[in-house]
């Protein structure tokens, strides 16, 4: 049966960890038993790893292209796994499957995280040998000792909240059509075998069930990822989003996201990309070149999210929290960081080592769904997104109980100054390219347009919204000055209340903000409809052409 991820990615470390890679050019089967006792270990809560036969490797990485195996030792060596797995101690058998790369035959073993830790495998395959707990330490299978030994004692039968049963579900709280949605994105190979392979041994297969067919039960990272409604097992599993219109704090709207982890996170980040985000294109008349810049870096923002959807505890009833502000985003998660990081590491370097995961599953999907790396490299690169961009430094907080994480990204600097855009040697004109920079300024993330802006700017700003939304949106912003039923509007645009004229040029105005309903989210036979503050703002710009 086919493994749940892409074998390439996998073998190039595109979607798993280098430490969590392990390539044999041939069969050494006391190496490869310490390896996979060492991997059902999981001393770090990694998930596991993946032991790849048939490829050499130098230095840890692979060489391509594969030396491969002949077909009989593929047979042979799968019938030996087998008796190696009899060997640990509490018995252990990892996943194999034999594949082709590059027309050359390897067999990749995949090593879950064990559900009976500790294991402990014999220091060599001679009758009478002594046995030691292995573990991972950077790329190597090294017995337990010491300090390493007693956190390995620590976790004995400890299983992560992610990957435990949850005897709330059942198998049928998990979706198909979910999972081979996943299968099909991440290219598995088996996408084509689950259309002909029994529910239970699908779910089986991918690690998101557990147990015989007449009590098989979901795993919680089953339901996070492949059910419709996760927020039924898990309460307020959610990102709640409250954007601030201005600094007053009583101008602002909820957003919810719910579903899947995947997809609450991605509309998440989508609702942000489209609304908020925005490039802003500085013209100084003394210099030839325009400054380019975000108002906040798209990539700093993905990382902070999908952090928090990584490491929150899905125990604890708290969502997500996004807070937009028009200088800053803030996003808060619960509990903090784990140990060994802590407030005083996150406020004294910016280069944070934590290795040690909360949600080694989690973690696996959303690298497969290639929404965050996992390589202890979130932090680090949230600083370096915030600094190519040129804006201030990101903050992170938390307590000495490490009770949460907050992470806060404060807007770019040319931004935030409110003071003058006026410069000694010239004037700064705010320039907009496209629909997405026009409706990120309208919503409050960008700086004021200076009072001195060319009829030129105006009119281009016109041109695109003319090109994109429609050719009468400041006819409609002018006319809802005042408040108007949808058939006061068309009547005083000449156009019959019609279904058809509301989709082309009203609906557009509320999807982006700058129209709003005076009952909002309810139906009223008295529903009116009036220009919004970000309107208001649009308005402004466009009417200096």
């Amino acid at each position: 049966m086919a493994l749940p991820v892409n074998i390439e990615d996998l073998v190039h470390g595109s979607t798993v960890e280098w430490e969590r890679l392990e390539f044999k050019q041939g069969w050494n089967p006391e190496n490869i038993i310490h390896s996979i006792c060492a991997f059902a270990n999981d001393l770090h809560n990694w998930g596991g790893g993946y032991i790849v036969v048939g490829v050499a490797e130098n230095t840890g990485k692979p060489i391509m292209p594969p030396i491969g195996l002949e077909a009989e030792q593929t047979d042979a060596i799968q019938k030996k796994v087998l008796e190696l797995g009899h060997k640990i101690q509490p018995n252990y058998f990892p996943v194999m499957q034999p594949y082709l790369l590059q027309e050359m035959q390897i067999l990749v073993l995949w090593c879950p995280a064990g559900d009976n830790r500790m294991y402990t495998a014999p220091v060599s395959l001679g009758t009478g040998a002594a046995r030691e707990p292995y573990v991972r330490i950077g790329s190597n299978s090294v017995v337990a000792r010491g300090e390493t030994l007693r956190q390995l004692l620590e976790l004995t039968a400890r299983i992560p909240f992610d990957d435990r049963i949850n005897q709330q579900a059942g198998i049928q709280d998990l979706d198909l059509g979910i999972i081979q949605a996943y299968l099909q994105e991440v290219k598995s190979d088996l996408f084509e075998e689950s259309k002909s392979l029994s529910f239970q041994d699908l779910c089986r297969a991918i690690l998101i069930a557990k147990g015989l067919d007449e009590n098989i039960k979901p795993v919680n990272v089953g339901l996070l990822f492949f059910s419709k409604q996760p927020e039924k097992f898990f309460d307020r599993c959610q990102i709640e989003l409250v954007w601030h219109k201005d600094g007053s704090g009583s101008n602002f709207t909820e957003h919810y996201f719910k579903g899947p982890l995947h997809v609450q996170l991605r509309d998440t980040l989508s609702f942000i990309k489209t609304q908020i985000i925005g490039e802003q294109v500085i013209k100084h008349i003394n210099k030839a070149e325009a400054e380019r810049f975000y108002n906040f870096p798209y990539t700093a923002l993905e990382e902070a999210l999908s952090n928090a959807v990584y490491h929150k505890s899905y125990e604890l009833g708290s969502p997500i929290e996004v807070q937009l502000w028009p200088n800053k985003i803030e996003v808060l998660s619960f509990p903090g960081p784990v140990p060994p990081v802590n407030a005083s590491i996150l406020k004294s370097q910016q280069r944070i080592i934590a290795r040690e995961y909360r949600n080694r599953r989690i973690g696996d999907f959303l690298k497969e769904f290639r929404l965050t790396e996992g390589r202890g490299t979130g932090l680090p690169s949230i600083y370096k997104a915030m600094a190519d961009n040129g804006s201030p430094a990101p903050v992170f907080e938390t307590d000495a109980e490490a009770t949460y994480f907050l992470v806060t990204l404060p807007v770019h600097t040319a931004i935030s100054n409110e003071e003058s855009n006026e410069e000694s040697n010239g004037v700064k004109l705010l320039l907009f390219s496209n629909i997405d920079n026009i409706i990120a300024f309208s919503n409050g993330v960008s700086n004021q347009v200076s009072n001195q802006v060319s009829n030129q700017v105006s009119n281009e700003v016109v041109e695109i919204i003319n090109r994109e939304v429609h050719d009468r949106v400041k006819e409609m912003l002018e006319l809802l000055s005042t408040s108007l039923k949808r058939e006061q509007l068309f009547e005083k645009m000449e156009l019959s209340n019609q279904t058809k004229n509301s989709l082309k040029y009203l609906e557009p105005l509320i999807k982006i903000g700058w129209v709003e309903k005076q009952y909002p989210g309810i139906k009223n036979r008295n529903q009116a409809y009036m220009i919004s503050n970000s309107g208001k703002k649009i308005l402004s710009l466009i009417s200096k052409g």
